[in-house]
């Protein structure tokens, strides 16, 4: 039996750049309320694909909406206040 095994070289060289920077899993950390929210307005979405929508689903999209701008008002007030020199 023949071994099997790559005969060229990986088209992309490994190097230590790949994993995510501390900077970058921060402001992911910081961003998860809104990706979090975003994905249960999309699930909630998903489920109307093949059925139409009850009282209950446009219930539950107008929550998920709200979640979702509740969490972008949050995040952008967060960077408003960040920003150096901002009015107080």
């Amino acid at each position: 039996m023949e071994s099997i095994a790559a005969l060229q070289n990986r088209v992309t060289p490994w190097s230590d750049g790949l994993e995510p920077s501390d900077a970058e899993l921060d402001a992911i950390e910081v961003e998860m309320p809104l990706i979090l929210a975003e994905v249960d307005l999309l699930d909630a979405l998903i489920a109307l694909l093949d059925r139409p929508a009850s009282e209950f689903d446009a219930r539950r999209i107008r929550r998920a909406r709200n979640r979702v701008l509740t969490a972008r008002t949050s995040l952008a007030n967060q960077a408003t206040a960040s920003l150096p020199g901002g009015a107080a």
